[in-house]
């Protein structure tokens, strides 16, 4: 059984990181699903390994890890394709910057769990160190992968 000490800590990690656990499951949830269930995977999976978190990495690079890990299984396991998600876009630019860039979250939309969650990592400007850490790729195979994935949006976005 866990101890109140444990569960407090836990509340207070979910609490200063809901932010990073709300993002990625927002990229992978579907328009027609509601991402509570996804959320609450997430956390039950976050509370499952975090009294095992030894601190080897950053707290955000092990929540991280363990979000997008979860999305990736729950959609292998439910056997369910990821076509769109419901992305919280607040743009007060231009109308032309605010097209492109639905655009190409509709372009990001369209490409596999992996993909989507190196982009993810990279709008959120991770460095290619930590996004490696996150994912478990050597830098060298996520910056290959981030060119890759730079090049198929370009040549999706030209169709």
């Amino acid at each position: 059984m866990h101890n109140k000490g444990l569960e407090k800590d836990f509340m207070e990690m979910v609490r200063l990181n809901e932010r990073i656990i709300y993002k990625v499951v927002s990229f992978y949830a579907d328009i027609d699903q509601s991402s509570s269930d996804l959320y609450q995977e997430v956390l039950l999976n976050l509370w499952k390994a975090y009294p095992s978190f030894r601190g080897e990495s950053k707290l955000s690079t092990w929540i991280y890890r363990i979000s997008l890990n979860t999305c990736i299984t729950f959609f292998r396991r439910s056997k369910r394709s990821v076509t769109y998600s419901a992305l919280n876009i607040d743009i007060s630019d231009t109308p032309d910057d605010n097209e492109n860039i639905k655009e190409l979250y509709r372009l990001i939309n369209k490409l596999d769990k992996i993909e989507k969650a190196l982009v993810l990592l990279y709008l959120d400007e991770k460095p290619y160190k930590e996004i490696a850490d996150i994912t478990g790729l050597t830098v060298t195979n996520v910056a290959t992968k981030l060119n890759r994935i730079k090049d198929k949006l370009k040549k999706m976005s030209n169709e």
